[in-house]
């Protein structure tokens, strides 16, 4: 069942579209990830979807309600936590998911809620002493303290470090395990292939393909590299002579080798046949950054 549907959305600043025939459908109970660079228009399509900017033509239906025709409605099925958002430095933790909680006829507990996103040793903390991560775990917290079916996090992970990422990460799957629907808005390609269920990627303003990532890196192709110093010359040709090899190029003393099937045993094998060991042999695939190349014809920014 779809909770969310999007069809033909446009938005215009002025003289630049932001957004321009967007289209796309969120199931119940899975990441769904908005995905593109940096000025992509994501921002702008999910704040359309959160009722937050009005769209210049389209449809929109979140769990069947128009965010612009019934906005009270739709905060009670939707919790957004923007990447903009902020809170006075000197408000403390408990006093903000208390203040939060009075916004709803049926809140959560937030005692719990404080609890389930890891900030308990922070209760009396103030905003503005928080780390990066810990303010998005409040972020976070916040947006679900209306017990929301659907939640929307937007560039949850921009700016934290390695630790306070892979926390906030464990934190968007815990809240899609205890039943709310996640939209994830990020420009980080790694993330959003780890997380998503399904994945809409867009770029300049427009929704380029929408699947798996599986399925968007299989638009690639099974295209595999192996990587390796080897411990005497090799001849192109040696290479090239097995069927699993389709091209062989040099990177300073590396060689890589293009493939498909299983090509790290073959390019080994036919190695140690003239005795020549691999040395830093790296097997790398598809990821969703070579999709985005592919589909797009650019690097993601």
């Amino acid at each position: 069942m779809n909770v969310i549907e999007v069809k033909n959305l446009h938005k215009r600043y002025k003289d630049q579209v932001a957004v321009e025939d967007v289209s796309f459908e969120v199931r119940a109970g899975e990441i769904f990830g908005v995905l593109g660079p940096n000025g992509a228009g994501k921002t702008t399509a999910v704040e359309c979807v959160s009722g937050l900017r009005t769209p210049d033509r389209g449809t929109i239906r979140v769990a069947g309600i128009d965010p612009f025709q019934d906005r009270d409605a739709l905060r009670r099925v939707l919790g957004v936590q923007l990447q903009s958002a902020a809170l006075p430095d000197k408000i403390k933790v408990w006093e903000a998911l208390d203040l939060y909680a009075s916004f709803y006829t049926d809140p959560e507990d937030w005692r719990e809620l404080m609890e389930r996103v890891g900030l308990v040793a922070k209760r009396d903390s103030r905003f503005g002493e928080l780390s990066g991560g810990q303010r998005q775990r409040l972020s976070v917290a916040l947006a679900l303290v209306g017990r929301p079916r659907i939640a929307v996090l937007d560039e949850l992970t921009t700016g934290l470090d390695p630790q306070s990422r892979r926390d906030t990460r464990e934190l968007v799957e815990h809240v899609r395990d205890s039943g709310v629907t996640v939209v994830l808005v990020t420009h980080f390609m790694e993330e959003a292939e780890r997380l998503c269920d399904r994945i809409a990627l867009i770029d300049s303003g427009r929704v380029v393909a929408t699947d798996t990532p599986a399925g968007l890196i299989a638009r690639v192709g099974g295209g595999k590299k192996v990587r390796f110093q080897p411990s005497a010359p090799v001849d192109d040709s040696l290479l090239l002579a097995l069927p699993e090899v389709t091209d062989v190029s040099r990177d300073g003393d590396q060689v890589v080798v293009a493939g498909t099937g299983d090509l790290a045993v073959a390019v080994t094998l036919a190695l140690a046949e003239h005795k020549i060991v691999p040395g830093a042999l790296h097997l790398e695939e598809n990821t969703l950054d070579d999709a985005f190349l592919a589909l797009t014809g650019r690097k993601p920014a």
